[in-house]
């Protein structure tokens, strides 16, 4: 019999390569995935952690009503680096490690943001669509070439972006409470308030932890800011851009496009932006790479081995 038992809820998991699969098992661990075939995942989650020891989590949340039902459980081992939909506090108070798996999905999620930011700039959405419709219309777009970009939010991904756009012969303005002084020499980059980002970028790419301040910081007013050919491209979290303001803006002109990653609801079926030309989005797939499912998994993995046999583990969230 296993010593640990392993939950994954995380759908990519393993599918791309056993690595992940084979630590867990050459450490004692029994795995056992969790499908949405089964029925929803947080009701599956309520009958099944009570059990378990650890959980390679997906996108779904760990409340503190959760938490406390699993009394074996000693870490939530995320598969990603976002870790708002996880109630610390419960976690803590109950002596759950919550662990994330930084620069595992960087490039991966850095390279779609400029995916996005092209599609959106030339209108292939439009384009492809019309052609599939037999309507060859050639909607006008703009260039990214000499552009600017603004990054919010200069970690690892914001500064992937960064690095990508100087092929691009781009200006780069950043807006992060951390300046990196090699990164800024690197890539010729200016760290400027937030104003004056969303006043000169042509492109603006968010890259920030959904946090209470950076709720809805992109919202009627920062529209009304930013100029009119603007782009805004957001592959971290939803809730940072305020989506039924952006819809206005885009509706009226204010803004020219965006392309959103990461949106309230996922995924966003419902959501009135699928009914703009000029809105592109996506299933939260930032990390949808062969490359990035292989390292998040077995990052995840080795996370939560750490904590089962040691207690701790380096990518910890204090």
């Amino acid at each position: 019999m296993a010593k640990y038992n392993v939950l994954v809820t995380a759908r990519s998991f393993g599918t791309v390569d056993d690595l992940a699969v084979n630590l867990l098992q050459k450490h004692d661990c029994e795995i056992k995935k969790l499908e949405e075939k089964d029925g929803p995942i947080p009701e599956q989650l309520k009958k099944e952690l009570p059990a378990a020891d650890a959980v390679i989590a997906g996108l779904e949340d760990y409340g503190r009503e959760l938490i406390e039902s699993a009394g074996h459980l000693k870490v939530i081992s995320r598969y990603g680096v976002g870790y708002d939909k996880v109630d610390l506090k419960a976690a803590s108070d109950n002596h759950v490690a919550v662990t994330i798996t930084p620069g595992a999905n960087g490039d991966s999620v850095a390279d779609l943001a400029m995916t996005l930011m092209l599609a959106c700039a030339r209108n292939v959405v439009v384009m492809d669509n019309g052609i599939k419709g037999r309507d060859q219309a050639r909607p006008s777009g703009v260039e990214m070439w000499g552009k600017t970009l603004g990054v919010v939010g200069a970690g690892r991904i914001g500064k992937g972006v960064a690095k990508r756009c100087t092929g691009f012969n781009m200006r780069i303005l950043c807006h992060d409470q951390y300046e990196d002084r090699v990164f800024q020499k690197e890539c010729g980059a200016q760290y400027v308030d937030f104003e004056t980002l969303i006043r000169e970028a042509d492109f603006i790419t968010i890259h920030s932890p959904l946090t209470p301040e950076t709720k809805n910081m992109f919202g009627a007013e920062q529209f009304k800011i930013m100029k009119k050919d603007a782009i805004l491209v957001n592959t971290a979290r939803g809730g940072i851009v305020d989506e039924e303001a952006l819809y206005e803006a885009l509706k009226n002109g204010e803004i020219r496009g965006a392309a959103l990653d990461a949106t309230v609801d996922e995924p966003p079926c419902d959501s009135p932006l699928c009914s703009l030309p000029n809105c592109i989005l996506t299933p939260h797939a930032g990390a949808a790479t062969k490359e990035a499912v292989s390292r998040m998994g077995l990052m995840a993995a080795q996370n939560a081995v750490d904590v089962l046999t040691g207690g701790s583990c380096a990518f910890e969230v204090k």
